[in-house]
């Protein structure tokens, strides 16, 4: 029964995750999707400053900056995920003082541009440390006695993404630490609420400090 019911979880899961993924892309007003331009991208990302906080190839703030952490990694992003984000923080429904006004500074034009940037660029990737064994289980195999889904079944193999229409989920494997720790700490208190079906929330709060802690190890390293 147990594989069963693991099994029924994964397939709703699964499909709640492509639903997520296929939701109505970044449009104009006259509902013309909008393609960025790379290259536009490029300049708008360091005009609107981006790049001071992202890193010029979107790889953050190095170590020795003193804001490792604090500033997400864009490289290799899905521009869907991000043109998202942008439009989240705009509006209040992701809070961050500082991001908002920066999205509030550029239209949808300048955000499909500048995501479509970050995206062009290598994907993220880690040092290759992520060999916490607590934090391995949990992202691939999920656990079923507490309704905890495999992070694969949104995020795909080594958190590379999954194949989609749309990309609404982001890519996850080698992101920074400090900054995963924060987002998978905000979701379980709800401070932060934005993904689809509050998702991230639900399978968040089931989790205990230390599986944060090893998620997050894990997570980084690949």
């Amino acid at each position: 029964m147990k594989c069963v019911f693991t099994a029924l979880l994964l397939c709703l899961f699964s499909y709640t995750c492509l639903a997520a993924q296929q939701k109505t892309p970044l449009k104009t007003k006259a509902a013309e999707v909008i393609v960025g331009d790379i290259e536009a991208g490029k300049f708008k990302s360091e005009d609107n400053r981006c790049q001071e906080c992202h890193g010029a190839d979107g790889n953050g703030q190095g170590p020795t900056t003193g804001a490792a952490g604090k500033f997400a990694k864009l490289s290799g992003q899905y521009p869907d995920y991000l043109t998202k984000q942008i439009r989240n923080f705009r509006s209040g429904e992701r809070k961050s003082e500082f991001m908002q006004i920066m999205a509030k500074s550029i239209d949808d034009t300048d955000s499909a541009d500048i995501a479509a940037y970050f995206a062009s660029q290598k994907k993220m990737q880690g040092d290759g440390s992520g060999k916490n064994e607590v934090g391995k289980n949990l992202f691939i195999n999920g656990d079923a006695t507490r309704n905890i889904l495999p992070c694969t079944s949104c995020h795909g193999v080594d958190g590379r993404g999954i194949d989609a229409p749309q990309q609404l989920i982001p890519v996850i494997g080698g992101q920074e630490w400090r900054y995963l720790e924060k987002q998978l700490q905000d979701w379980r208190s709800g401070e932060r609420h934005n993904s689809d079906g509050n998702l991230m929330n639900t399978f968040t709060k089931q989790l205990s400090d230390l599986e944060v802690q090893s998620l997050t190890d894990y997570i980084s390293g690949l």
